[in-house]
């Protein structure tokens, strides 16, 4: 999906811009996955485990940007990517038409700075306006700034899953799925 880009200003000040991602972006996101997986133990990846290719990237981000019901926005300060947030649909089956997955994640270094919060606004009333009527994501236990953003915008926590995360040092860790509903 296209959207025209938005600016606005975080709490640092600085102007960020919010586009739909392109397949230009292709190697910024294959490099950010890298990164920023390796920021933080609240994704799914380490971060030796971000083999996609620039092909394979880029015809990913096209698919996207071809989407009636999709959408991949970037976060943009001065050119640089500081960030992404994505809604996707659950599935092609009319039964569950109805719902999208969220997905959101920034560098470290733009973390608490109100971009998140703009960029997961955008992204809801983007999924609201193509029709979704709710939408879902994952939270990994710990993630508590997280967990408290997305309370903050509606979301509910309707289950955890045990041991959905396994370490390399062998500890897991829970996660939430928790549910919008638009209506």
């Amino acid at each position: 999906m296209k959207i025209e880009p938005i600016t606005f200003t975080d709490k640092m000040g600085r102007t960020v811009t919010l586009r739909a991602a392109e397949p230009k972006d292709a190697q910024a996101l294959i490099d950010y996955l890298k990164v920023v997986n390796a920021e933080t133990p609240f994704l799914l990846r380490e971060p030796d485990e971000c083999s996609i290719t620039l092909e394979n990237e880029e015809a990913f981000l096209q698919g996207i940007l071809d989407s009636e019901r999709e959408i991949m926005l970037i976060g943009l300060i001065d050119g640089k990517h500081v960030g992404n947030c994505s809604i996707a649909s659950i599935g092609s089956y009319k039964r569950v038409s109805h719902r999208c997955g969220v997905a959101i994640a920034l560098y470290q270094e733009y973390c608490g700075c109100g971009i998140g919060r703009v960029m997961l606004e955008t992204a809801l009333d983007i999924a609201r306006k193509a029709h979704y009527e709710q939408a879902e994501l994952e939270v990994i236990e710990g993630n508590t700034n997280a967990m408290a953003l997305y309370e903050k915008l509606g979301f509910k926590k309707y289950g955890t899953f045990p041991n959905n995360m396994k370490y390399k040092d062998g500890s897991y860790r829970d996660s939430y799925w928790m549910m919008k509903q638009f209506k």
